[in-house]
């Protein structure tokens, strides 16, 4: 297991080129299995979770290879595993991405239910409810979801009681082989469902709505395979501004796309970071002070709980006070006992966390808790004074390609050990 020694207090200068989104990746993965054939996905990062879905998509039936980095040719024709067991599935919640294709396709499914980071709850409910809605016969039973359907699936109209992420991405897959019209009410509107329905429609699905909250989907009798690119990750992109924003410096990301993120960049704005944005290249720098802003995250597009702790990071380097509000999930302040490890004044009052800015944070030895937690160990770690050691970066490499090699490439003195 390895851990990550930062030598804090080096403003950044460079060029950093960000990588595929994850959270975009790990569906288009999944909808491989909604037909044979060889699909092509490119701009794929390299990270754990990649691998973790291959591995599951693997023990289904699928092959796969890759022609060059970042390109992935994956063939669907032989898929006749329907289960996607425990030991896969409890490492990563993205699993639960196979139930609404292998229900399509093959018209069974058995997945485990979920795992993953430990940020809260996040129930399946909304998957189960909407496939039920599709005619889906579902059972619960010893930790599985086990699904069936006699014949295709059937159109209906869903309706979400909160815009999940991966519950409208199973809905779109399965709803894509369904008999007749389906529509989904209060969609998840992120842009790594764009990506998917991207796919989708270059597959052959009929799927009208692409960015607002009202899906609607025409079921067709099948699919062919395609090829799709990658999204970049905007959570990347946000994770290195924060750093510039907290040691200094000025950053040039290449391959990114800042109008997948408006809330995040107008919050930087206010906090003094100067932002230009062209196309696929964004320039993020600070010279002077930075200020104190509040947060509230919020569904797309609103403020992305998954920067909500790098910019908890950020916040701890101001000379003001700032609240911060998490309205996601319910258990993602974890990472506030790491920071006040490094000198951070944070208090937490339920969903919300008051930070008072010391303007210096402290090198300590500090722990990783879940993915996003890492990122804001490390944003806060190149702007502290002194060293500091993160241990259990595991979870970093889930999410982040090559994070520490990329900040070390642009001046940070950042490197990694064994445990």
């Amino acid at each position: 297991m390895d851990k990550i020694i930062i030598e804090g207090g080096r403003p950044l200068h460079g060029e950093i080129f960000v990588s595929g989104a994850k959270n975009a990746a790990l569906p288009l993965i999944a909808a491989t299995l909604l037909c044979p054939g060889e699909h092509t996905l490119y701009n794929v990062p390299d990270l754990k979770d990649i691998r973790t879905i291959l591995v599951l998509l693997e023990t289904l039936g699928i092959t796969y290879h890759y022609p060059e980095p970042h390109t992935l040719v994956i063939n669907s024709d032989h898929v006749e595993g329907y289960e996607a067991s425990y030991d896969l599935v409890k490492t990563m919640r993205a699993s639960v991405l196979v139930l609404g294709p292998l229900l399509a396709r093959l018209g069974r499914a058995r997945v485990s239910l979920p795992g993953g980071c430990a940020i809260g709850a996040r129930p399946i409910n909304f998957h189960m409810q909407g496939l039920q809605k599709l005619g889906a016969q579902l059972e619960l039973e010893a930790g599985y979801v086990d699904a069936s359907v006699k014949g295709r699936l059937q159109g209906n109209t869903i309706y979400f009681d909160f815009p999940s992420v991966t519950g409208t991405e199973n809905m779109l897959m399965a709803a894509s082989l369904a008999q007749g019209k389906t529509i989904i009410k209060n969609a998840a509107k992120e842009p790594e469902i764009g990506n998917l329905i991207d796919m989708l429609t270059a597959m052959g699905a009929k799927i009208d709505g692409r960015g607002g909250d009202i899906l609607v989907i025409e079921g067709v009798a099948e699919l062919k395979p395609a090829a799709t690119t990658i999204i970049a990750d905007r959570i990347e992109t946000g994770t290195y501004i924060a750093a510039v924003g907290a040691a200094g410096g000025e950053l040039t990301l290449r391959n990114c796309n800042p109008a997948h993120l408006p809330s995040f960049l107008e919050k930087m704005r206010a906090v003094g970071i100067f932002i230009e944005e062209k196309d696929t290249v964004l320039v993020a720098g600070r010279s002077g002070p930075i200020k104190s802003v509040d947060i509230k995250t919020m569904p797309y597009p609103g403020f992305p709980t998954d920067l909500q702790a790098q910019i908890m990071a950020l916040m701890t380097c101001t000379n003001g006070l700032s609240v911060i509000d998490e309205t996601i999930f319910e258990n993602r302040f974890m990472h506030v006992a790491e920071l006040q490890r490094m000198g951070a004044d944070i208090r937490v009052e339920g969903g919300r966390a008051i930070v008072a800015g010391t303007g210096m944070l402290t090198g300590a030895q500090v722990m990783a808790t879940d993915l996003r937690a890492s990122a804001s160990l490390v944003v806060a770690g190149v702007a502290a004074q002194g060293v500091t050691t993160i241990s259990r970066v595991y979870h970093l490499d889930r999410g982040y390609e090559r994070l520490d090699e990329k900040l070390r490439q642009v001046g940070a003195k950042i490197w990694r050990e064994k445990e």
